[in-house]
């Protein structure tokens, strides 16, 4: 799965695209956290708008991604959430953590 970056003033912008399933998550999951590691973004925004589906394995993916922000002192957004996505989110209890905008 494709992610593009982008990166201004101390924010990074991760375009994700196609699914998020358990097949690709981890993959996502470790590439995510070294560009984190990498950047040490102020705040992360993670654009849904390319996503095509979503399972449990996306909570988990936002999870650490969430984690790893706040231990750098950051914020995470979750922007353009399709439908599908959103509820996954939402049964979940992520919105509680986490600003969604779909």
């Amino acid at each position: 799965m494709p992610m593009i970056c982008r990166a201004v003033d101390g924010r990074s912008c991760w375009k994700l695209t196609g699914e998020i399933d358990h097949h690709r998550a981890r993959a996502l999951t470790e590439e995510l956290e070294q560009e984190i590691d990498l950047c040490l973004p102020g705040a992360l925004e993670l654009d849904f708008s390319g996503v095509t589906f979503m399972d449990s394995s996306g909570i988990a993916l936002v999870l650490r991604a969430g984690r790893r922000m706040a231990e750098l002192g950051g914020t995470l957004r979750l922007t353009h959430v399709p439908k599908q996505a959103a509820r996954v989110l939402k049964m979940a209890g992520i919105h509680q953590r986490v600003e969604i905008v779909e």
